[in-house]
């Protein structure tokens, strides 16, 4: 049953607010962070600002624009469930018509500011990026398979590829690894927050892992794909992209998730699983931090 809409008077901040909170901004936020990543990377320094920011402005309105869809496909789920019932669409902020134009206008905007300012490469992945994530991880995954965040999880490394695409015009093996990372990265990240949220998701009849499989089978998920990210997180180093400073930093961060993990599994209580979320969300923040500082700060610090 579709929302009602709330009729007393609004002020224009208040909308731009509301439709902000439909583009899940920290989330945009974090992509653009490994966008610009990948492309330092793939340059070997800060790109050109005329590369920089058309990819910088439509990479933020594919990701936006995905979300808000995503918002509008998940309208009923979203009113079930405490932690989302107040999203802008089941609170009555936002028509759902309103937020499904939004967000098609924002992925069409996207495609049009990357083609014709960056490259349509880096336009048809932005495009594939958010399609994956509308398409593939909401409306087929997300409701219907245990492996919805397994396999759904590609939609939020695709930035990576956008960021380097944007710079050389390809893709290179580095580009997929910095790909993996993420990939890899998101169930722990996801099934920690789902520990959390485990009720929400039994109400809105929502497969994830807690839920299909219970909490120890998810624990014992998040040490395998903290393991396995742990592995992933130093092919950069092995194929000579990064340096001994990315490499450091990479195996503490990929140790402490995993003694992480190993805590989750003893203590099963929701303040370690809010503790490994939250040092997931620092693990990525942090592991591609040191990819700029790896290739920025010490090829001038050594020519110093």
């Amino acid at each position: 049953m579709e929302s009602t809409i709330q009729s007393y008077p609004v002020s224009s901040g208040q909308i731009v607010r509301t439709y902000l909170e439909l583009t899940k901004l920290r989330i945009v936020l974090l992509l653009l962070f490994t966008t610009v990543t990948a492309m330092i990377v793939a340059a070997n320094r800060v790109p050109d600002i005329a590369i920089l920011i058309p990819t910088l402005i439509g990479g933020s309105f594919a990701a936006a624009g995905a979300s808000a869809i995503n918002q509008y496909i998940d309208r009923d789920m979203d009113a079930k469930m405490a932690r989302t019932s107040r999203r802008p669409i089941p609170s009555g902020r936002v028509a759902p018509i309103n937020a499904l134009l939004f967000g098609m206008a924002l992925l069409a905007w996207s495609v049009l500011i990357l083609g014709v300012w960056v490259n349509w490469l880096t336009a048809g992945l932005a495009l594939f990026g958010g399609l994956y994530y509308v398409i593939l991880y909401t409306v087929i995954l997300k409701r219907n398979t245990v492996v919805n965040i397994l396999i759904g999880g590609g939609a939020g490394a695709v930035p990576v590829l956008v960021g380097w695409a944007a710079v050389t015009g390809r893709l290179d093996i580095p580009a997929l690894i910095l790909f993996a990372i993420i990939f890899y990265w998101t169930p722990p990240h996801s099934w920690a927050l789902a520990l959390l949220v485990n009720k929400d998701y039994t109400l809105a009849n929502v497969p994830m892992m807690p839920v299909a499989r219970g909490e120890e089978a998810t624990r014992q998920q998040i040490l395998l794909y903290s393991v396995q990210l742990f592995l992933v997180s130093l092919l950069p180093f092995v194929f000579q992209t990064l340096g001994l400073f990315y490499m450091a930093v990479a195996v503490l961060l990929g140790l402490g998730l995993i003694y992480m993990s190993l805590i989750l599994i003893r203590e099963k209580d929701g303040a370690t699983a809010r503790a490994t979320y939250k040092y997931s969300t620092t693990y990525l923040a942090v592991l591609f931090l040191a990819m700029i500082l790896d290739r920025l700060l010490l090829p001038l610090l050594s020519s110093l």
